[in-house]
This record gives C-alpha cells, sequence and structure tokens, in this order.
C-alpha cells in the first residue's frame, strides 16, 4: 500500500520503528568495532588487561629504522624511539636519527626532547615512554618501539626495580673515580665483571659512568647492583621482532655505515661534543664521538680514529646481539638475506595483534 494511503498514526508509527531499527544497527556496529580494538590491543593477564605493544630491535646498522617505517602505516603505529641518545637534539648523525623527512612520514616520540647537557636516565625513558604509549593508544594506534638500548627497552616492557635516588646513586665512591683515572674503563668493567658479573652483562665497557655507579652502588650497600633491577611483571604484552644477520654481513654493513656517517659530518657532529664535553654527559659515552677525541688532540690520525670506531660499533653490535638474546623473549628475522622480511613481519604482527 502506498504511504500517502496510510493513516497518519500508523505511518508515524513506521517511521519510528525505522529510526529505532537504525540506531539499534548502529550500536551493534560500535559494539563491535569496540570489542575488536580491545581484543587486539589488551591482553588479560593475572585478572587485568594489558596494552599490547610491537617491539623491533637488532644490532646496530641493521635496518631497523626502514623497516619500522615501511610498517608503520600498514599496521596504524607510531613510533617510539628505544634509543637512549636519540633523545639529545644537538646530535643526529651519530645517534643515527631519521632523517626530518622519516619523522614527518609516521609521527616519533622520545626524540629532540633533551640537551645534551641534561640529564637522562633510564628512569626518565620509562616515565616519558610510558607516557608516550598512552598517547598513541588514545590516537588508537598501535605503539612500535624502535632501538638498540636493550636495558631501556627492557625496562620498558618490564617493571624492572631501578631502584629509588639516593646518595649512592647521585655521588660516586671517590676510590672508583681514582680506579678509572690510574687504569681505564676497560679494567674498570673487568673489575665489575668480577664483582656482579650480571650487572656487567647490561652494561658496556665504554659507559664508565654507569659502571662507575654499579661500584659505588656494591661498595655503599654491599649488594649487588644486579639485585635491584630484578624482573617483577611485564608492563605490557609486547611483540618482540629482532633483526640479525650473518655476523660478517653486519660487519661490513657497520663498516659502511661509519663511512656514510663521515661524508655526512659526522667529524664536526663529534667536534662539537669534544669542545662542551664533560664528565657527567651522558652523550660522551655514546660509540661515535669520543673516538675521534685523540685526533682532536693530536694523538691520533683522522684514519686510526674511524678505524677504532668501525672496531667500536662492530664490539657494541656484538653486545647488542647478547643482551637481546639472554633478556628478551625474541622473534628473529634477517633482514640481509630474506627479501620479503617485511611480509614476514607483518604476518606476525597482525597474529600477535589478533590472537
Amino acid at each position: 500500500m502506498p504511504y500517502k494511503c496510510l493513516p497518519k498514526k500508523y505511518l508515524s508509527l513506521q517511521i519510528l520503528a525505522i529510526i529505532l531499527n537504525s540506531i539499534k544497527t548502529f550500536a551493534i556496529l560500535t559494539l563491535k568495532k569496540e570489542e575488536i580494538f580491545v581484543r587486539i590491543d589488551t591482553k588479560k593477564i593475572r585478572g587485568f588487561y594489558m596494552q599490547k605493544i610491537i617491539v623491533l630491535i637488532g644490532p646496530t646498522g641493521i635496518g631497523k629504522t626502514d623497516l619500522a617505517l615501511d610498517l608503520a602505516p600498514k599496521i596504524n603505529a607510531e613510533i617510539i624511539s628505544g634509543d637512549s641518545m636519540q633523545i639529545y637534539q644537538e646530535v643526529s648523525i651519530g645517534t643515527a636519527k631519521p632523517t626530518d623527512e622519516e619523522l614527518k612520514r609516521v609521527k616519533h616520540y622520545l626524540i629532540n626532547q633533551r640537551s645534551i647537557f641534561e640529564e637522562y636516565s633510564v628512569k626518565d625513558f620509562v616515565a616519558e615512554g610510558t607516557k608516550a604509549v598512552d598517547r598513541i593508544v588514545a590516537d588508537r594506534a598501535i605503539p612500535l618501539v624502535v632501538g638498540g638500548t636493550g636495558f631501556y627497552i627492557n625496562a620498558l616492557v618490564n617493571q624492572l626495580q631501578l631502584g629509588e635516588p639516593g646518595e649512592y646513586q647521585t655521588s660516586v665512591d671517590p676510590q672508583w673515580e681514582e680506579y678509572l683515572k690510574e687504569n681505564g674503563e676497560n679494567k674498570l668493567w673487568d673489575l665489575l665483571q668480577v664483582k656482579d658479573p650480571a650487572a656487567a652483562e647490561k652494561i658496556a665497557p665504554q659507559n664508565s659512568r654507569r659502571t662507575l655507579r654499579a661500584l659505588t652502588v656494591i661498595s655503599r650497600t654491599g649488594k649487588l647492583f644486579s639485585e635491584q633491577q630484578r624482573k617483577i611483571n611485564p608492563r605490557y604484552d609486547a611483540l618482540i621482532l629482532g633483526l640479525n644477520s650473518d655476523r660478517e654481513e653486519v660487519y661490513q654493513r657497520i663498516n659502511m655505515r661509519v663511512d656514510k656517517m663521515m661524508e655526512h659530518g659526522l667529524l664536526q657532529e663529534a667536534k662539537f661534543i669534544y669542545e662542551n664535553r664533560s664528565r657527567e654527559h651522558q652523550i660522551i659515552q655514546a660509540i661515535g664521538y669520543k673516538e675521534f677525541f685523540p685526533y682532536f688532540s693530536g694523538k691520533k690520525t683522522l684514519d686510526e680514529c674511524v678505524n677504532k670506531l668501525k672496531q667500536a660499533s662492530r664490539k657494541y653490535a656484538k653486545r647488542q646481539l647478547t643482551y637481546f638474546k639472554h633478556q628478551l623473549p625474541v622473534v628473529w628475522l634477517d633482514p640481509l638475506q630474506d627479501e620479503k622480511v617485511s611480509e614476514k613481519a607483518l604476518r606476525k604482527i597482525n597474529e600477535f595483534l589478533n590472537k
């Protein structure tokens, strides 16, 4: 029967029924959408929900940035830098930051937020990293942590006991300062390895600042430094993808990367650090700067310093892999041998998000 032949009362009821049905359909679809969002972004553990995040790790120069930039748009992700040195504004080449163009392609967090003259610790990283995760989730995106600083990433993913600030953390025992001056950073690290092997495994030999702190904690508290950094609980439900390949190929890429950094102005950046250096500045511990200090002081040639940097970078890559393999549950991929590494990573991510 045509609408114009229906009584007005009947017509009004029919229109109302259509409207109510539309509202019901919309509500059901919205609920399903919300259920999907909760399902892919959280995991219920011990009675509460944990946020899902993706982590991409690997040794220096392996191609983490390229893969992350490729994956991020495909999974609607925003990137959190998991590198302890990319936070500093004044240095970009030695810290291998994404380029300005790359930073525009995908939203990044924890890059260019501090000056090299400011203190920045793993506790700062965790505090700011958790806030970044919350902001990304609020944007209805997936948090993607990318970097090579294993201890920082571990502290973000898992709730590690990092210790409360105290006198032993803000000052250094003079005996260890003197030991460092007389014997050098490698001997200092060897001493820590004897006293607390678990702590030494997490601290790079060239990071004399952290080595001094660890030895100070041991001598002043009588407790192992590593005891203060026990794993408590996971903070997030994390899929950790790791990039690695044949060692010689990785080392070759590192050597080529150093040459490329030199072409892009690494020496000038290192000179800025040298002229503004301070023992308290964390940036001088970064590989890529202090290796050139002997050149600036006239003690070594530039070629000698470049070769020293390549050697230090290779050793650092080895330590990174050792840490990742012993401290984190990693799903390994080979970006140098497998042309479809992006597809495999994407498949792993989708399986993780939808389980």
